[in-house]
């Protein structure tokens, strides 16, 4: 059956098909059509579709218990809050709904952090020029993008933006009135931009030397998108708040602000809350994700495949494509040509990709895809593009 858009707001640009199910890598629409998944539903969905453990433990949890609220506690969320906060090697944890949630309540933390210790005039946020960090008020003035920055005025004051990985730009910003430093290890809706090693290291350093918090929001690259558990791990530093989202309940909304020892007990009761932030159903959901995310060959895998990958595209058709950059499952391909295009053909030919910006491919097929399915994806971008362009 096929409904019409006449009662959903205009905010989003649907492609023209209706998804019923899933499995493993593959979506099915409502016209039996199948298609090879290289998004993941924008990197959430990192077991696939109908991974056996997950659906298992979610019956088994539906059937008792959906949900209870945040005044009495539960197994699971000890259970999950306690492995996440040892597999992370952070100190406390709270858990949100999303991944904007979880970057405002760590900004939150932040602030209170340097007002207990600085009082007044110490507030100010960094974050990066082509940043994305949510779509709450706060979130989008984070958000170093203008695009984003349109029609919602006033809006919370106290950021400020940084060129990526421009060391001396860093320096002409940070002042006495900065308190935390808000970073992407790689930028997903800005591009899929890496960042440099020599950027990181100094910006952590730094932060250390003058008690300026770092940041990282993994909200796309965390819970082994990039190969490791975390994105900002390639670059041997150890921020003070780490956000997560998507790929953390595969499926299921959860998010959580992680934090270290140092900030463990600036929030105190009624600081901050959430009515659905923590729910069980959710929580069950991320259990099963870092009881994976443990296992000794996941991560080594999803590195694996991600070599896979970017060695399948890096030296494709230099006349229409520009470059390849990211890392493990998140890689964005630079086209000469607007990637919407390049989405639509692959659509008619049985592959889902993202985009992000007006060039650039985004790929973030799901963690447990095979090589063997990541080359047929290839083969299928590879020959969109070429008609595209050809």
């Amino acid at each position: 059956m096929t409904y019409k858009n006449d009662y959903l707001m205009d905010t989003y640009d649907f492609l023209d098909l209706t998804l019923v199910k899933g499995e493993g890598c593959y979506l099915y629409d409502s016209n039996g059509n199948k298609y090879l998944d290289f998004t993941s539903g924008i990197g959430v969905s990192s077991l696939g579709y109908g991974d056996k453990k997950l659906c298992k433990d979610l019956n088994a949890q539906i059937s008792k218990l959906i949900h209870s609220s945040n005044i009495f506690k539960n197994e699971t969320l000890l259970e999950v809050s306690k492995l996440l906060v040892e597999i992370s090697e952070m100190s406390k944890v709270f858990f949100s709904n999303s991944g904007a949630e979880s970057n405002e309540g760590a900004i939150k933390l932040a602030r209170k952090y340097s007002f207990l210790n600085y009082g007044y005039g110490r507030n100010k946020v960094l974050s990066l020029k082509q940043s994305f960090h949510g779509r709450t008020m706060l979130t989008l003035r984070a958000t170093g993008q203008e695009k984003f920055h349109k029609y919602f005025f006033p809006f919370p004051e106290g950021f400020d933006y940084v060129e990526r990985n421009n060391i001396e730009d860093f320096k002409n910003k940070v002042d006495d009135s900065v308190c935390a430093i808000l970073l992407e290890s790689i930028q997903g809706e800005g591009g899929v931009n890496p960042l440099t090693e020599e950027f990181v290291t100094f910006i952590s350093n730094y932060c250390e030397e003058k008690d300026i918090l770092m940041i990282f929001d993994e909200v796309q690259t965390g819970i082994g998108r990039t190969g490791k558990l975390f994105g900002f791990q390639y670059f041997n530093v150890r921020p003070d708040i780490i956000t997560l989202a998507k790929g953390l309940g595969a499926g299921l909304p959860i998010g959580a602000v992680l934090c270290n020892e140092k900030l463990s007990n600036v929030f105190q009761k009624g600081d901050h809350g959430s009515t659905f932030g923590g729910n069980i159903l959710s929580l069950t959901g991320a259990k099963v994700v870092l009881e994976r995310m443990k296992e000794d060959d996941f991560l080594p895998s999803v590195v694996e495949k991600g070599e896979v990958l970017y060695e399948a595209l890096k030296n494709f058709y230099s006349e229409l494509v520009i470059g390849v950059r990211g890392r493990g499952l998140m890689i964005g391909v630079e086209v000469k040509m607007p990637a919407k295009i390049v989405q639509q053909k692959a659509l008619e030919k049985g592959l889902l990709v993202l985009t992000a910006g007006e060039n650039v491919i985004r790929l973030l097929p799901p963690l447990v895809i095979s090589k063997e399915e990541i080359l047929k994806g290839v083969n299928i971008l590879k020959k969109s593009i070429i008609e595209i362009g050809g």
